[in-house]
């Protein structure tokens, strides 16, 4: 299964209606990009270009946006009843004064709506938005985004196959970035064949209806994220511009898209064989990564498999070596709430999907970091990726 089937997206309207009766409220107004998928299966692409979706009991689902997305809508979701659309932004009249006038002609004047984002619309690429609020006085807006975020963070068991399937994937992905990894190339050079094969192998066994969710050409990625050599120690390096040479220490990263969900698979990789100090904490991470999985039960706070591994790291005295928690949850986004960190509370639950993924990094030595995907069971955990995380099998000869 490589796409939710519609009954999914039926049981989360369901269930927004649910939310929207417990709240009190007449209609959801939502313009975040990744709920529009999450209810109704729509990608849209976020730009200067406001949009929004208005949901109402019954399923009724009204979409407001750029008229370049009307056909497109339609191609990709069958829940979306009725389109409302503008030519352009910010046009002759500002985008969000014709959303007033649409609410009011569907009589939603002087009604209660909840809304994910009280900002109304939020983009990076310049929009200036206008407040629907003081453009409609009379009509009362409640924020709800923290209960519409909330439905995301257990998956149900469509939602876990396809991230078992993303899984596989990046695991493809990560084998042929192994296999094509070598001294005197440049750590894209890698990255790219690794994985444009293992896109043309997950394109061929998911088939012709296969498509990725995102605007990015390859659907399988493998890669190093700029963490060669001197720069791995660098959590989130953004390159370096040396090609890659015998000796060194690589930090890497493979996923998949799987019907919009994604999965976390990170490893070290040794450019020749790694010499005593590089072993020694590289065992060091793997327990601290083992430690941090004994604790991912359910009913447990996410607190605690960070201090656990953090425990690891104390017993060592490699603590001011720590730059980050141990894990984040994983679903319709790379990060998602809620994170195996020191202060959240949150209790971890069966049907949660997060990454667990401790570091080290040593100035003058190297970043060691593991990243696995978890899925939190009814009576423990299940790890996921089972690409080897000991150190000989990650050396390159």
């Amino acid at each position: 299964m490589h796409r939710l089937p519609d009954s999914e997206y039926e049981k989360r309207l369901d269930a927004l209606e649910q939310l929207m009766k417990t709240k009190g409220v007449d209609a959801t107004y939502i313009s975040g990009g990744t709920s529009f998928a999450y209810f109704v299966g729509y990608r849209y692409l976020p730009t200067e270009r406001p949009a929004a979706l208005l949901i109402r009991s019954g399923r009724d689902v009204s979409f407001f946006g750029p008229v370049m997305e009307r056909d497109h809508i339609l191609k990709q979701s069958k829940f979306i009843t009725r389109t409302f659309t503008y030519l352009d932004y910010p046009g002759d009249v500002h985008p969000m004064k014709k959303f007033a006038k649409w609410l009011v002609e569907m009589k939603m004047n002087g009604k209660k709506i909840g809304t994910d984002n009280p900002s109304f619309y939020s983009s990076p690429w310049g929009y200036k938005g206008l407040n629907l609020g003081e453009l409609m006085p009379e009509t009362k807006f409640v924020n709800i985004g923290a209960e519409i975020y909330d439905m995301r963070i257990t998956k149900s068991e469509n939602e876990l196959s396809l991230v078992r399937e993303s899984v596989r994937w990046g695991r493809v992905a990560h084998e042929y970035l192994q296999s094509e990894t070598k001294p005197g190339l440049f750590d894209w050079e890698a990255s790219v064949i690794a994985s444009l094969n293992a896109s043309r192998d997950m394109k061929k066994a998911l088939g012709e209806d296969y498509v990725s969710t995102s605007a990015s050409p390859l659907f399988a990625h493998a890669g190093f994220r700029g963490q060669v050599g001197e720069h791995s120690v660098y959590p989130h390096s953004l390159g370096i511009g040396r090609p890659m040479k015998q000796g060194d220490m690589l930090g890497t990263g493979a996923s998949a898209d799987v019907g919009g969900y994604h999965s976390e698979l990170e490893r070290n990789l040794f450019l020749g064989k790694p010499d005593d100090k590089m072993r020694y904490y590289h065992k060091i991470v793997l327990k601290m990564q083992d430690a941090a999985f004994s604790a991912m039960r359910p009913g447990n706070p996410c607190s605690e498999p960070d201090k656990a591994s953090f425990k690891v790291a104390q017993e060592y005295g490699l603590t001011d070596y720590v730059l980050h928690h141990t894990g984040h949850g994983m679903g319709l986004e790379g990060h998602e709430s809620p994170f195996l960190d020191v202060g959240e509370e949150v209790h971890l639950k069966a049907g949660m999907v997060m990454s667990l993924e401790p570091g080290l990094y040593l100035p003058g030595l190297g970043g060691f970091r593991h990243s696995d995907t978890i899925i939190i069971s009814q009576d423990g955990a299940e790890w996921l990726t089972d690409y080897p995380r000991d150190t000989d099998s990650l050396i390159i000869e």
